[in-house]
């Protein structure tokens, strides 16, 4: 860790309601340090049950330079580990995704169970102990098929917290009976905070996203009626209304839809389900469902959308007919990689229950949009005119809201490490 004290000062001089200062955005120092303190730290979602369906089936993905190996047992439980081997130090599974029996190392043909613990080992004498040289574990959770990571050696407890809240709203979506559709990567020139940044607010979206605004009101992510004109404000308090009288018809049939708002937890999340526009059924361009299978026991195709935001890294929407789950997971300084999974129902067919381009259309046209409008937001933080600028409090409370929960994290590490340092 290098710099400490000029970066503390940068944590604690940051003022609520502006953005961060550029060395956050453009420092690799900081970006080292967002490695340690909130990627090696926090709970981060990874992946979804249907993305490892049956035993034997993994994924692996990186974490900065951490491999990580997603395995699902036989006990259909999801197991993740270091994804090294303990011998010499190889890449276990170098494939982003496989179905295997045991953990092979491919290298000196080291074997490991769905547990990690070596069970094969030539070569190493009569004194070798393999219960010494098991695969090294990472705490792993799944929330109703979403799953998460946590590199720490202890993860933050208030996960189970976030668990208790969030299982009755994504269980109805029942992921466990989902299959991907369809799973894209894209690299965003910007940093991650950026990106996250971008997410949390809708002031950007009338202008840049024509797609996702046509299922999707702006007016459900943070706009308040406040600061508008008449006829603006009316639309507001319409929508507004709207939200009302449908949050009353979804709970009545069992899918809880209330706003439920954590971002200051360590875990932090917020979730709410929101009404679609026109014929209010999914997120695609003509409103209606992408899926003719719909999710779980669904019948009704109009049930909103449901968000689902969480620190530091995904945002997910869960519909009738498909979910989209958003995974953010930063490469250097300035790059970032986003990566989008669509699901759908397990026994719906291509070609005959939807088709790709339709299912996809809204997202894959968002995400680009947004990836360039982060790449202009990293090329002026990198400008010697830079300096950070007022968040609106009517459009803009929940990049506040990012935005504090990451300078919190940033200076609880930096206590905890000057501690540490002080103790030697």
């Amino acid at each position: 860790m290098r710099d400490i004290p000029d970066i503390a000062a940068l944590v604690a001089r940051r003022e609520a309601f502006k953005s961060l200062e550029a060395p956050f955005y453009t420092a690799a120092e900081i970006y080292d340090l967002d490695l340690e303190a909130i990627f090696g730290k926090m709970w981060i979602f990874v992946a979804s049950d249907a993305e490892l369906p049956e035993p034997g089936d993994c994924v692996t993905l990186s974490v900065g330079t951490t491999s990580v190996l997603l395995l699902r047992g036989d006990d259909e439980e999801v197991r993740a580990f270091h994804n090294v081997c303990r011998h010499r130090g190889a890449k276990l599974i170098n494939e982003p995704t496989a179905t295997i029996g045991n953990i092979v190392c491919r290298y000196h043909g080291w074997t490991y169970n769905e547990d990690g613990e070596l069970i094969l080992a030539d070569h190493m004498g009569s004194d070798f102990d393999k219960d010494c040289h098991g695969l090294k574990t990472i705490h792993v959770r799944s929330l109703a098929g979403l799953i998460f990571i946590c590199l720490a050696e202890t993860p933050p407890a208030d996960f189970d917290e976030m668990a208790r809240v969030m299982q009755r709203y994504l269980a109805p979506h029942d992921i466990a009976n989902c299959k991907v559709a369809h799973q894209s990567d894209l690299i965003e020139d910007g940093n991650w905070k950026l990106t996250m940044e971008n997410n949390r607010e809708c002031y950007h979206c009338e202008g840049n996203h024509p797609q996702l605004t046509v299922p999707l009101s702006e007016f459900g992510f943070g706009f308040s009626p406040d600061d508008m004109d008449e006829r603006r404000s009316q639309d507001v308090a319409n929508y507004l209304a709207d939200v009302a009288r449908n949050h009353a018809k979804w709970e009545s049939c069992g899918l809880p839809s209330a706003e439920e708002e954590h971002l200051s937890n360590i875990s932090g999340f917020r979730t709410m389900r929101l009404p679609l526009m026109w014929e209010g059924e999914s997120h695609t361009v003509d409103t209606k469902v992408a899926s003719k299978k719909l999710l779980g026991d669904f019948t009704d195709p109009k049930l909103g959308g449901l968000s689902f935001w969480t620190h530091p890294n995904s945002w997910h929407h869960f519909m009738s007919d498909h979910i989209v789950t958003f995974s953010v997971l930063p490469l250097s300084a300035g790059r970032t990689l986003v990566r989008t999974t669509w699901l759908v129902h397990k026994d719906a067919i291509e070609g005959q229950d939807y088709t790709l381009d339709n299912l996809t259309q809204v997202w894959r046209y968002t995400n680009q949009q947004d990836a360039d409008l982060v790449a202009l937001a990293q090329l002026g933080a990198a400008q010697p005119a830079y300096e950070p600028g007022p968040y609106s409090r009517y459009t803009e409370p929940h990049v506040e809201a990012f935005a504090a929960w990451y300078i919190a994290r940033m200076a609880e590490h930096l206590d905890t490490a000057a501690l540490q340092v002080a103790a030697q």
